[in-house]
């Protein structure tokens, strides 16, 4: 076990988690179902395929040169701290963040529905692309995978357990500068690793 991976990829991922619409789509969809077991379990479901597929991701780009896995890796850094601290500025203004999803009367259609959101709103996540990169620049595969569902389980559980309160009562742009800063560090660093390769 690479701890020193596992915790690269807790950090980039937790905090730009918090503030996402998964985030907001876990709170919604426990406020509606009023069953935070099986949304937490459904959405923990969905977080293990997409860790699972960007690992994968991140194991085929080591084939690459070191030098190409390290400016992929800043580049897609450098893009994801762009993109959340844009979001933070929308999410600063009034009415700037909204979720949607499907009300379920059981604890399977509840799970269902959580798996299906989340699901679908983590394709092409800037979280999934941070794991990839960390995999690939890390050669640590199964180390990243666990340091970024520990992070993604966390963030999904806080949102279940805290369910509305966590939205009303946190700014959600601070959470997004904070993940955009921390990408924007580990773009700089996998860039300085491609230079001195």
């Amino acid at each position: 076990m690479n701890w020193s991976a596992a915790l690269r990829a807790f950090l980039a991922v937790f905090p730009a988690e918090l503030p996402d619409k998964t985030m907001i789509a876990v709170v919604v969809l426990v406020t509606r179902h009023k069953r935070p077991l099986p949304v937490w379990l459904g959405a923990a479901a969905a977080f293990t395929l997409h860790v699972a597929v960007a690992v994968t991701a991140g194991r085929l780009l080591t084939v690459l040169a070191d030098v190409l896995v390290s400016l992929a890796a800043a580049l897609l850094f450098g893009i994801g701290a762009v993109v959340l601290w844009r979001e933070a500025s929308h999410n600063g203004r009034p009415g700037g963040s909204n979720s949607e999803a499907a009300v379920a009367p059981t604890a399977w259609t509840a799970f269902v529905s959580s798996f299906a959101v989340i699901g679908v709103a983590e394709w092409g996540d800037l979280t999934q692309f941070a794991t990839a990169g960390i995999a690939a620049s890390s050669g640590a595969s199964f180390s990243v995978a666990v340091g970024a569902l520990a992070a993604l389980w966390a963030v999904a559980a806080l949102a279940a357990g805290l369910g509305q309160t966590l939205v009303t009562r946190l700014p959600v742009h601070a959470f997004q500068r904070t993940a955009a800063v921390v990408f924007a560090v580990l773009a700089v660093s996998s860039l300085l690793t491609a230079v001195r390769s």
